[in-house]
């Protein structure tokens, strides 16, 4: 296989980012009979496991970027991707390259097959491919540690075959409804499914109602519960649209930190992060210096995250897709950027919660321009246009994201900001644009 035939392949099963997730049976029967197959690559090194609405993706880049700098080989295992499907399996910060993508999915073909044709199990699906890839390669490069992010929910996530000691759940809020519950207790039970007995799990702020679920796992299962917030505090120090610094109070001592992420919720992220690397340290035989922790934090990437492109009247995307990380955005610009008049290039997928994203946004700008990206499950812009007016604004409409953003350009004067938000598919096209 070359890595377009290989890429084909793996886009050639059900892939639930695209198609819609009602009505779909989740169960992780089908990705442990793959991994048995290949020898469980999963169990080959030790794992971090991130469950959360909101930063897991953030929080996952900080702890592997800070076990790098402490000289650790670390394999980042994340979804969805901006660019390219090889984004999703980074070692030492870097994509998978393309050949060992298409090597690995030639190694697991057979394999596929022999789990389709004889298991009984159902059809495997893309993400339970990815899943598979990325423990083959992380054990193909002997790594040290795996960080992984979970795709949705927790409990009956792929990746929540590892035996991981250490749990991290970011901040919960309301999203994916159809498949893990209509109520934030319910939600929290899903993502606090990764937590496994007698380990230790880091949790963000939480809703009283998402902790009291998260602290009634904990305590059943004896795992000590570390709240960030709580038992690890921060306080930010200054900031330019480059980056922010901060000082922690963290479990062991205090740090004075950078990073180069803007808005609140990175600190808070930041902080999940350093607290995790603190209770690896406390494993015994990690060591994870002051300094690694610094220059983790200093050199991570993340993009695609209050990210700016552009200076001259400002141009910043972010991947806002839920009523609170919009309201999140809001704040943030208003921290962080100093501009004369907002205009907003909006796109959102037709699963999210539209009229909590709208009302959000609504309370930001009348400036609004609406588009919709190539994904299948995005919103015609009608949908928006239709909530938009319940707040008496008149949004213009655009064919395409890449047109949006040059009919946002030529609006703009000096002094102006544009926003591109609402999906991470709406800040990708953006990137390529």
């Amino acid at each position: 296989m070359n890595y377009q035939e290989a890429l084909a392949y793996i886009l050639s099963f059900a892939d639930y980012e695209r198609l819609p997730r009602s009505g779909v049976v989740w169960d992780l029967s089908r990705i442990e009979a793959l991994l048995k197959r290949l020898g469980n690559p999963q169990d080959a090194a030790p794992a971090i496991h991130v469950a959360g609405t909101k930063g897991k993706g953030s929080t996952s880049a900080m702890m592997a970027s800070i076990l790098a700098q402490a000289g650790y080989r670390t394999g980042l295992y994340t979804s969805p991707h901006l660019l390219s499907i090889t984004e999703r399996l980074q070692l030492g910060g870097k994509p998978i390259p393309e050949g060992d993508f298409a090597r690995l999915t030639e190694y697991i073909k057979p394999e596929v097959e022999s789990v389709n044709e004889n298991g009984g199990l159902g059809e495997l699906t893309t993400f339970e491919l990815l899943t598979a890839l990325a423990f083959a390669y992380f054990r193909k490069a002997k790594v040290d540690y795996q960080v992984l992010e979970v795709g949705l929910g927790g409990r009956l996530d792929a990746t929540n075959v590892v035996k991981s000691y250490l749990s991290v759940i970011t901040s919960i809020s309301y999203d994916h409804m159809e498949v893990l519950g209509d109520t934030l207790a319910k939600i929290a039970a899903e993502k606090a499914g990764i937590i496994k007995p007698g380990g230790v799990a880091v949790s963000a702020p939480q809703p009283p109602e998402a902790m009291e679920v998260i602290e009634r796992v904990c305590q059943g299962r004896g795992v000590r519960l570390i709240k960030v917030g709580e038992d690890v505090t921060w306080q930010l120090v200054d900031f330019s649209p480059e980056g922010q610094s901060f000082h922690l109070k963290g479990l062991k001592r205090d740090y004075d930190l950078g990073i180069p992420l803007l808005g609140g919720h990175q600190l808070e992220n930041a902080a999940m992060a350093v607290t995790a690397v603190e209770v690896l340290a406390d494993m015994g035989g990690t060591k994870i210096s002051p300094e690694a922790i610094a220059e983790g934090l200093r050199k991570v990437r993340w993009p695609g995250r209050l990210q700016v492109l552009r200076h001259h009247h400002w141009v910043v995307v972010d991947c806002a897709h839920n009523a609170y990380s919009m309201k999140k955005l809001g704040e943030a610009l208003r921290q962080y950027f100093r501009f004369d008049r907002l205009i907003l290039v909006l796109g959102v997928s037709l699963d999210k919660d539209i009229k909590g994203m709208v009302a959000e946004a609504a309370s930001l700008t009348g400036e609004v321009i609406c588009a919709r990206s190539r994904h299948p499950r995005a919103a015609p812009p009608a949908v928006l246009v239709d909530e938009f007016s319940k707040y008496g604004i008149k949004p213009q409409v655009a064919e395409s994201v890449p047109a949006a953003m040059g009919m946002a350009l030529g609006l703009a004067a000096p002094g102006d900001l544009i926003c591109a938000t609402g999906s991470v598919f709406v800040v990708a096209e953006v990137l390529e644009r």
